[in-house]
């Protein structure tokens, strides 16, 4: 395996960041387009799930969105759900100009966010050969319902008011409020169960930043990823941590149902599937058996 390499591509405009995990060998290979979930980078966290592709032969393009990590766009941090996938789309169109990839043959792969992103950019294109969905959130109502028990009325308050801050601020021109993105219980964060803020923090890299756009919440209360599921006509693998306090497992059953997915359970919580974790390797497992299965 040859060493990544950094790609810039333009997403409506913007220019983002990829970086390209090549495999050696003189033929086209189906490559796999990933990115993040909430708030994350390239550098936190997807980096071993693509290096373990790129050492069994498939190509990865890693990316990072719009206004995060080291993509360019403004304001920064903030979170534009239809925009992210959007990224996705162009960072499908931008691995067309790279060595040894299969264009016609892309594996969209995504955790958490990115777990339901996948299931929207998937819809209508027949290059589309797998999707992977790894402990994706796919509905924002059934995560807020999810999240209810671990915030306080006033947290909630708190977190809305400063919501309504920054929408109004970005709508006069001005930058947005921000709160973190994790944080310890009763926090104002995004994510406030307890020992999420330590394990964001053990796969974060030097990209990543500890905040969000405050208007985060409504962004998220409208987020509808499950209705796709449906219309996915390339194989999909879904994988559910039964214990997951952040994306709710019951969503992710149902679309992993609706769009007639394999589907794999973890009897662990949403950040154990990362490398570290006790479930990396049982996760990237089933991965690479799922794109053998599928893919020759």
């Amino acid at each position: 395996m040859s060493e990544p390499v950094q790609v810039w591509f333009d997403s409506s405009g913007t220019r983002c960041s990829g970086r390209f995990f090549p495999v050696d060998g003189d033929t086209a290979e189906p490559v796999i387009v990933m990115a993040h979930g909430l708030g994350g980078t390239v550098d936190s966290g997807l980096e071993p799930f693509a290096t373990r592709f790129a050492e069994n032969g498939y190509p990865v393009f890693a990316f990072d969105y719009r206004g995060f990590g080291e993509s360019e766009g403004r304001p920064r941090q903030k979170v534009s759900l239809t925009g992210q996938v959007d990224d996705y789309r162009a960072a499908c169109r931008a691995v067309a100009e790279l060595p040894g990839v299969d264009a016609s043959r892309i594996v969209l792969w995504g955790v958490s966010l990115a777990g339901g992103h996948v299931l929207q950019a998937a819809v209508g294109r027949d290059d589309i050969a797998a999707v992977v969905s790894l402990v994706p959130m796919v509905s924002g109502m059934a995560a807020a319902r999810h999240a209810l028990p671990a915030h306080s009325a006033s947290t909630l308050a708190r977190s809305t008011a400063t919501g309504v801050v920054s929408s109004v601020r970005q709508r006069f021109g001005g930058r947005p409020a921000t709160i973190p993105l994790v944080g310890p219980p009763g926090s104002l964060a995004t994510l406030t169960v307890d020992g999420y803020q330590g394990a964001y923090e053990q796969i974060a890299g030097p990209s990543w930043r500890n905040e969000v756009d405050a208007s985060i919440g409504s962004e998220l209360g409208r987020y509808r990823a499950h209705k796709a599921a449906r219309e996915v006509t390339a194989p999909l693998l879904v994988q559910i941590a039964d214990f997951d306090q952040a994306a709710p497992p019951h969503a992710a059953a149902k679309a992993a149902f609706a769009g007639r997915a394999q589907v794999r359970h973890y009897p662990c919580d949403h950040f154990d599937v990362f490398a570290g974790r006790d479930w990396f390797e049982p996760a990237v497992t089933h991965q690479l058996d799922f794109l053998a299965a599928t893919l020759h």
